[in-house]
């Protein structure tokens, strides 16, 4: 049987921490924005940060709020799969969640040391660069170790510190301020791959704090009310550096790239501002670090209770945590930071596509088969809404995939293939009796029944 909670560890995560755990599982603050100004121009960037909550990151709240009252437990969307669609597909959601949560979290430190450069010039590249990567993932895995409690506080602490320095640069900007920069756009020189990225790296991911459903205090009440309040925080944290900085700065398109936002600060306040804002990125990468590896490993942890990974992924510390998990989870982190920004984005964009067709089958399929079932948070309009609600999702999907790169699609791709035969080599090893699993059988099981 996988370990249960350790005694005294009872405490649960609150309504503020996880609030700023979406926040950081889904953006972590401007830092990785300002491509979306290089790649299409002032008005298409803000209008983009405008038009896809709706048509993107709310539906997606939406759903997990929904399903995630649904199944108040860790593994999250990967419950949700196999409950409409059968324990392999839920294992095929877990590898491609998990995949592409290790594939985005390869970025944190990345773009860590790419905030650190002007400051400290050793870390560009070579050895000193690899070994800040893996001392940085060790510090932070440790504390991901440590509980899920002190990452939600650390989280909070974080977002406070990396967040300030925008709204100052804000309020400096209003007097150099002119309107019509917002308003240049040019329709026949648009990347719309690295657009399309951009925006979409940076909206998604709501589902992701679902996987932390069995760690939360009241998941039925709070689940909701965080995600209404951390979609707010998200686009409010794009859409304020984005006006101050196109509408304050003379457009030069070529220089908004990646860490663009700490030279704007110099020009609007100064050189103190800058280091602000780069200390900012720094504790944003760690933040975000924090929170997308807590949803890393919680959800193998879920999984490997539900009897789809190995015994020893179900087995809790003493803080709760599952260690394997976490240090599984991690290495692949280290593995992953040789890439550049833009072909980790594209890939994990690629696996988080087909991933979220799975859930909206899901969250249909749940409706067709458990009419009745009790859902604490439920999004009206029966299954003709619930059909509805995933249509604008999917098109966007299909969007974001035709962009796609040759080279990153074959690459995703056969990482797809790679979940299809692991299940069933799985289970072959379970035969065998060459690795263990067990299911804990005191986990929740849906009925059709009203409350």
């Amino acid at each position: 049987m996988p370990s249960p909670r350790a005694p005294g560890l009872s405490r649960k995560v609150s309504i503020l921490p996880l609030i700023f755990l979406i926040f950081y599982e889904v953006s972590g603050g401007p830092f990785g924005i300002e491509d979306s100004v290089g790649g299409a121009g002032p008005l298409l960037a803000i209008v983009g940060f405008l038009v896809f909550p709706v048509i993107w990151s709310i539906p997606e709240a939406l759903i997990t709020a929904e399903m995630g009252t649904m199944f108040p437990e860790d593994g999250g969307y990967v419950v949700w799969v196999s409950s409409a669609l059968g324990d392999y597909w839920g294992f095929q959601q877990g590898w491609m969640k998990w995949l592409g949560g290790v594939i985005d979290n390869a970025l944190y430190p990345v773009l860590f040391l790419d905030y650190l450069e002007s400051g400290i010039p050793a870390v560009h590249s070579g050895w000193p660069r690899v070994l800040s990567v893996i001392a940085i993932t060790i510090v932070l895995t440790y504390m991901n170790y440590r509980g899920l409690t002190i990452v939600g506080y650390l989280a909070v602490a974080l977002g406070v510190f990396s967040l300030t320095p925008f709204v100052v640069m804000a309020v400096l900007s209003i007097p150099r301020i002119e309107p019509s920069r917002w308003l240049v756009a040019n329709l026949h020189n648009v990347d719309w791959h690295l657009y399309l990225n951009v925006l979409f790296w940076n909206l998604n991911y709501w589902d992701s704090i679902s996987t932390l459903a069995g760690e939360m205090e009241n998941p039925k009440k709070t689940l909701p009310k965080s995600l209404f309040y951390a979609v707010i925080l998200v686009v409010l944290c794009y859409l304020i550096p984005l006006l101050a900085g196109t509408g304050a700065v003379p457009l030069n398109q070529s220089l908004w790239e990646d860490g663009y936002f700490s030279d704007i600060a110099k020009i609007i306040g100064g050189v103190w501002l800058r280091w602000w804002v780069q200390a900012g990125a720094a504790a944003a990468n760690v933040g975000s670090f924090e929170a997308t590896l807590s949803s890393d490993s919680f959800q193998l942890l879920g999984m490997a209770e539900r009897g789809m990974l190995p015994a020893l992924f179900a087995r809790r510390s003493q803080f709760g945590t599952s260690l394997v998990a976490i240090l599984f989870s991690a290495s692949g982190v280290v593995l992953l930071s040789w890439m550049s920004f833009q072909e980790i984005v594209a890939a994990e964009n690629f696996l988080y596509c087909f991933g979220m067709i799975l859930e909206f089958v899901s969250f249909v399929m749940l409706r067709i088969k458990y009419p009745n079932a009790p859902r604490p948070y439920k999004i009206p309009g029966g299954t003709v809404g619930a059909v509805a609600l995933c249509v604008p999702p999917t098109i966007l999907i299909t969007v974001v995939l035709a962009f796609s790169t040759l080279k990153v699609a074959m690459v995703s791709l056969g990482m797809l293939v790679i979940g299809l035969l692991l299940r069933p080599s799985l289970e072959y090893m379970e035969r065998k009796r060459w690795i263990k699993f067990a299911k804990n059988l005191d986990l929740p099981e849906l009925d059709d029944h009203e409350n």
